[in-house]
């Protein structure tokens, strides 16, 4: 579906704001990007004429949203970013857009270094045409022991110069490195991320609380699916979760699945951390937006059931089977967090952490119109990207779409 060259009106829904709740508010949208929004004017109806050239979608009874950003996804729809095939990472695009992801970096898994090159030059080339906002890669400079769905076979120390080949291999497309600081090369190599604008990330490590500290001081500025794949929390012993979750400088990534995460710890992390330093993301395998069965995870095999990734030997758990309008449902009506709260985790706060909060992130005039409509129980109504409608709203029964 092309973009609507019309001037698009939006009115009567729920307008979440980057200063608030518009209730009965509007978006105006224009050439693909957001020109008005805000609260119905004073003085009565929605305040548009629905004139020559123009639309307006009356969507009382909605809530509209910008649309999410997921810094951490490997698959979806049957497909995996790690295939190294454009049409796989494109069927894994797709699933996600119609989730309300309108923005999303493709994650990679540990494999050998060669193939991993070869897959972040076919990534890039979908980063440069718009598709992806940039290539992720987690692994293979992780930890043997918190390797988690990573073959560990695989596994290697983080060399600088074996990180800057992957580097050079995504041609200036890399967002985001995960590696565990510990390791021989950690530290230089968090160095090398940080002096080339890439997001050093801690994840999948053995570090303990000193060792974290002094990776944040070196440039690491992301937590990966904090608590998972790392030492706990201990009283003695607080590792690497108390340093990363108790440093401003982190943004901490959750997996708000429930089955990643209990709800108490959750809470813990968003209280100390607040929604401007926490970005829920999918990390998402093959299976998410399809069924139980069996799927591929980089070399590894996954089974899927009832909905939970493990990997087929081990029983590990191996990513996750969720989509952001999952996580987002998950966070207002089971965690109570309040929904601009919520929002600002899934959309504000990645994009800000990927330095796109100038295009996407927040419903503000002069930015893309991505957005996401959501009824009255927080599903997805309606997506836009960019203007085009990838799902479209149907106005409420009795309700106005007016076209001039």
């Amino acid at each position: 579906m092309k973009a609507d060259t019309r001037r698009i009106h939006l009115t009567g829904a729920r307008v979440v704001l980057p200063t608030g709740v518009a209730d009965g508010g509007r978006v105006t949208v224009e050439h693909g990007r957001i020109t008005a929004c805000g609260p119905a004017p004073d003085s009565g109806g929605d305040g548009v004429s629905g004139g020559r050239g123009e639309r307006v979608l009356d969507l009382s009874g909605h809530w509209i949203v910008p649309g999410f950003v997921d810094t951490h996804v490997h698959g979806g729809g049957g497909a995996s970013f790690s295939a190294g095939s454009a049409e796989e990472a494109l069927t894994v695009v797709r699933t996600h857009r119609l989730h309300g992801t309108t923005t999303m970096v493709a994650s990679t898994v540990t494999g050998d270094l060669d193939e991993l090159a070869r897959q972040a030059s076919v990534l890039s080339e979908l980063a440069e045409q718009g598709d992806l906002a940039g290539v992720h890669f987690e692994g293979p400079f992780i930890a043997r022991s918190r390797c988690g769905a990573h073959d560990p076979a695989l596994l290697r120390d983080p060399d600088p110069a074996d990180v800057r080949k992957l580097l050079e291999a995504a041609r200036g497309t890399a967002r985001m490195v995960t590696l565990a600081p510990e390791l021989p090369g950690g530290l230089d190599s968090v160095r090398l991320l940080a002096d080339q604008g890439v997001i050093a990330a801690v994840g999948h490590t053995d570090a303990d609380y000193r060792a974290t500290r002094e990776a944040v001081d070196a440039g690491a500025t992301v937590a990966t699916h904090l608590f998972n794949a790392m030492p706990p929390l201990a009283h003695r012993a607080p590792g690497p979760v108390a340093a990363l979750l108790g440093d401003e400088r982190v943004t901490v990534e959750l997996i708000n699945d429930g089955v990643h995460l209990h709800p108490a710890v959750l809470e813990l992390a968003f209280r100390r951390a607040g929604a401007q330093r926490v970005a829920f993301i999918t990390d998402a395998m093959g299976a998410a937006g399809m069924g139980d069965g069996s799927y591929p995870l980089g070399p590894l095999r996954v089974e899927v059931k009832d909905g939970v990734a493990r990997l087929a030997e081990g029983g590990s758990i191996a990513g996750s089977t969720l989509t952001l309008d999952e996580a987002f449902r998950r966070a207002v009506t089971v965690d109570r967090i309040p929904v601009p709260e919520a929002v600002e985790s899934l959309s504000a706060t990645p994009a800000r952490l990927l330095g796109l909060d100038d295009r996407v992130g927040s419903l503000t005039p002069g930015k893309d119109a991505d957005l996401v409509v959501l009824d009255d129980g927080f599903r997805v109504a309606g997506v836009m990207r960019g203007g085009e409608w990838l799902v479209a709203p149907a106005a409420p029964s009795g309700a106005a779409d007016r076209t001039g």
